[in-house]
């Protein structure tokens, strides 16, 4: 599944392969780091390892890190993305393991692997490096709202966690394919990771979110097209101003909604219901056009997961018909795919 991802100004230098570290997570949903490398960037990856407790798998080879040195990996990378971005205290024993066992340790984190005092001492003691991903560049400026050049697609979100990234990656392969000058623009950890550069949004003081957006995606041909990954949902009663910021300063000409039919409730806020896919929509593009009038929706993308072929494809049939869009698994592919494609170019 890996796709070419050109490399962007500002961009990482990260050791690599990477073992990826799933901790002792039991919701796939929170080991989406680790999951999108060993998707989109699994010659990258030369195993996983978990400590007690851990339920999930990405199918790579388990090896404990002093395996994974000896088949060559350069660093371990934390492939969970919980709640509050906190380091486990259940799993500091173990990246101290990895470091002596000669792995750098890479992070999304909002907890600073610089920030455990274990962790710094052991990098002392052993010369290995502490890599914090989640970490924005000096000197962003407040948004301005200028309209730019060049074309924009957003991924938005009736939810966290369900298919933002891929369906973003997904559409700059696509374009690419078709021969458009296109680049995948990241704005998580994970996405940083796979494209080598980035702008952590959620990591953002908020005043400054917009005017990270738009130092992301800056001016370019009026042919080119920034494909946008999208963060979080402007529904959501926690993370809505990071995917508000990331609109206004995107000001995408056109954003996909991505959906996941078998949630209906917000994910860790079970009080709070889904919104639906109509409610997105109007609300994005109510608040989208406030930096580009012209915003419009281009389809819908479903993580259909979860269903086999032939139950994915009679229930995105119907949402085609009942909202009149192009619905598309982007990891399933095929015609209705291309349909979601070109809706967007069109």
């Amino acid at each position: 599944m890996n796709a070419p991802i050109g490399r962007l100004e500002g961009s990482l230098t990260l050791p690599q392969p990477y073992l990826l570290f799933l901790g002792d997570t039991t919701n796939a949903a929170y080991a989406k780091t680790a999951f999108g490398l060993a998707d989109w960037a699994g010659d990258r990856c030369t195993g996983e390892w978990a400590i007690d407790g851990c339920t999930v798998s990405t199918g790579l080879p388990r090896l404990s890190p002093a395996d994974a040195r000896a088949a060559g990996a350069r660093s371990l990378v934390i492939g969970v993305a919980n709640q509050g971005g906190v380091i486990g205290a259940a799993w500091v024993a173990v990246l101290v393991e990895a470091m002596e066992a000669g792995l750098d340790i890479i992070s999304g984190l909002h907890t600073k692997l610089t920030g455990v005092p274990a962790l710094v001492e052991a990098a002392r003691r052993t010369g290995q490096r502490l890599i914090d991903i989640r970490t924005p560049p000096p000197e962003i400026p407040v948004g301005t709202g200028r309209k730019r050049t060049g074309k924009r697609l957003l991924t938005v979100g009736t939810d966290c966690a369900l298919g933002k990234k891929y369906t973003a990656l997904a559409l700059h392969r696509a374009f690419v394919a078709r021969g458009l000058d296109a680049d995948f623009r990241a704005t998580g950890q994970t996405g940083i990771m796979i494209a080598g550069g980035g702008m952590p949004m959620d990591a953002v003081v908020s005043d400054f979110e917009a005017g990270a957006a738009e130092m992301l995606s800056p001016d370019a041909q009026d042919t080119h097209w920034d494909v946008i990954e999208g963060q979080g949902s402007i529904f959501n009663p926690a993370y809505a101003p990071v995917s508000l910021g990331l609109l206004h300063g995107s000001q995408p000409d056109v954003f996909v909604v991505c959906h996941d039919p078998t949630r209906s409730v917000i994910l860790g806020m079970e009080s709070f219901a889904l919104p639906t896919i109509e409610e997105v929509i109007d609300m994005t593009i109510r608040l989208g056009s406030r930096t580009n009038p012209a915003i419009r929706c281009g389809g819908v993308s479903f993580n259909t997961s979860s269903y086999d072929a032939d139950a994915a494809e009679a229930l995105m049939a119907a949402e085609r018909e009942r909202l009149g869009l192009p619905v598309a698994d982007p990891i399933r592919g095929g015609a209705a795919f291309d349909v979601l494609v070109e809706s967007i170019l069109a």
